[in-house]
């Protein structure tokens, strides 16, 4: 018997299509309906409720009720994490698909990955905070410094706020498309959400795609400025 854990698990509920499809469908952050997973899926109804209770049980999403309905969304920024280290994996590999369209090049610009911005815009600001010493890099580690914390709170961040919470305040995300880092944490997602209040950016409509204003795209050069 081999020692360590048993990655073929894991890999295995993953691996397959509808699966797959289905925590993707999650990397936004957004918790969905099994109705609206099994679109994505591209299965019944029936079938896709299989494959929830398996990746639940796997405690790779878990299950929320609200009322009459039961929303799922991903079980951690791990398991996200882990996502988007397979589609970069992918990408690298040539695992793409045939057919691709604006929104496939639209996300590599700007994406939502668990709620925090990534694609060259989130590794952008990543690499601008770094470079301005407004973020540290420890290994793996990063942290934000005495100058960050102010352009934060300059920012409208609420640190205190995001300290009290259970999140890891900055945590590094390996970019898919863009084979870097981007912020992520709790800090990556008050980030985006104030670049959003602010009308720099949304959302596009059935994908992760990020669409920024004219106003926003200049907006953010000037906060984010490479470097």
């Amino acid at each position: 018997m081999k020692e360590g854990p048993d990655i073929s698990q894991i890999a295995a509920l993953i691996g397959d299509p509808a699966r797959s499809n289905i925590l993707t469908a999650l990397m936004d952050g957004r918790a969905l309906t099994a109705s609206e997973l099994a679109e994505e899926a591209g299965v019944g109804l029936s079938t896709a409720s299989g494959h929830l209770s398996k990746l639940t049980e796997a405690e790779l999403i878990t299950p929320r009720k609200s009322g009459r309905h039961k929303y799922f969304h991903l079980a951690d920024a791990e398991v996200a994490g882990v996502l988007e280290a397979l589609m970069g994996l992918a990408a690298r590999r040539g695992a793409t698909r045939v057919r691709t369209g604006p929104r496939d090049a639209q996300m590599q610009v700007a994406r939502v990955c668990y709620n925090h911005l990534a694609g060259r815009m989130g590794v952008q600001m990543y690499r601008s905070l770094i470079g301005r010493d407004l973020l540290a890099e420890f290994g793996e580690d990063v942290t934000l410094t005495s100058a960050g914390r102010d352009f934060a709170t300059g920012f409208g961040i609420d640190l205190d706020g995001l300290e009290k919470g259970r999140t890891l305040l900055c945590r590094t995300c390996l970019d898919w498309s863009e084979r870097r880092n981007h912020l992520a944490g709790s800090l990556g997602r008050a980030m985006l959400t104030r670049m959003e209040d602010q009308g720099w950016m949304h959302r596009d409509a059935g994908s992760r795609a990020i669409l920024m204003s004219e106003k926003g795209k200049a907006a953010f050069a000037t906060a984010f400025p490479e470097t």
